[in-house]
């Protein structure tokens, strides 16, 4: 019996890409908490030393060599030194109760671009006079923003199908301004522009009767990957809570496109949400056409989110 469980986790984890989505999503739900199923590798192992089960231990090689050739390359700490610019970005919560304290944090990172998302418009002047100190130039278009030590020009919203079907393209461009969930900015520096993403993809959820419940965030990543596809800048940057990890098939578009500097650069998992105890990354920097150098998980802020930065250079 542990034997054949130990084999299901390793096929479950070696064939995770071809596990169908029909029945509540499930494939997408197996990715988004893939890295978790390397729990279950040392309580196999602690019942099959119970029993003495030397079928079991063997048969314990196939996860445990799945599970460290997908994950193993994030345990180690892969950051250098070098780099000239710092990215960051943050979901600063709908209901944080301290967004002067947030951005006063966020302020003292460090970071020279900063993303925020979940932007309320009770809480945007709090967080304009807090940062404008620190970043000379910003802007916001709905719920998202960017900050920036350096110049930014060409500022637009992204159409990420917030909206979808003959209702949605009726609405008026004053109306969907409000909930704009995306921008594309290109912020100057002297190595030439950077083209940089802001984005709040929309949420994913689990529930009986759907599973996990995910018809707008995809319509959304679908969209966004449309539109990194279309950019022609040589230098990109995603910044967003993409509400997703990047295992989850669904951002196919983006990940075909952009590297995460997490991956690239970083330490561990470098779990975001909830803030209480990290369970997955699904706040996101993303690069194409520069190298990340560092890449890290901010202290906690108000948020139930973490903050993210990473260094880049080129």
């Amino acid at each position: 019996m542990l034997a054949a469980a130990a084999l299901l986790l390793g096929l479950v984890m070696l064939l995770h890409a071809r596990i169908p989505n029909r029945i509540g999503n499930l494939g997408s739900l197996v990715e988004t908490f893939l890295p978790w199923f390397g729990l279950l590798i040392p309580a196999l192992l602690a019942g099959a030393w119970w029993r003495r089960s030397a079928t079991a231990v063997a048969a314990l090689l196939l996860p445990a060599l799945v599970w460290l050739s997908l994950f193993g390359g994030l345990l180690a700490d892969k950051s250098r030194s070098g780099g000239f610019l710092t990215v960051g970005e943050h979901n600063v919560g709908a209901g944080n109760p301290d967004p002067a304290g947030t951005a006063r944090a966020l302020a003292a990172s460090g970071v020279d671009v900063l993303a925020l998302v979940e932007l309320t418009e009770e809480a945007r002047g709090t967080y304009e006079e807090a940062l404008a100190a620190t970043y000379r130039y910003h802007t916001v278009l709905g719920t998202v923003g960017l900050w920036s030590t350096l110049p930014l020009s060409d500022t637009a919203p992204v159409d990420i199908k917030m909206d979808a079907g003959p209702l949605g393209d009726t609405k008026p461009a004053e109306v969907t301004a409000t909930y704009t969930r995306a921008l594309r900015t290109t912020v100057s520096t002297d190595r030439g522009p950077l083209a940089v993403y802001v984005a709040h993809l929309g949420s994913a959820r689990v529930n009986p009767r759907a599973g996990f419940w995910t018809a707008h965030r995809d319509r959304n990543a679908q969209a966004l990957g449309q539109a990194l596809a279309a950019e022609r800048s040589e230098r990109v940057v995603l910044l967003g809570d993409l509400n997703g990890t990047m295992d989850d098939r669904a951002f196919g578009g983006i990940t075909s496109r952009l590297r995460s500097a997490q991956v690239a650069a970083g330490d561990g998992f470098g779990f975001t949400w909830p803030a209480a105890f990290p369970m997955v990354r699904i706040d996101q920097i993303m690069v194409r056409g520069v190298t990340p150098t560092n890449s890290r998980v901010l202290p906690a802020t108000g948020s139930d989110h973490l903050p993210v930065a990473a260094r880049i250079a080129w």
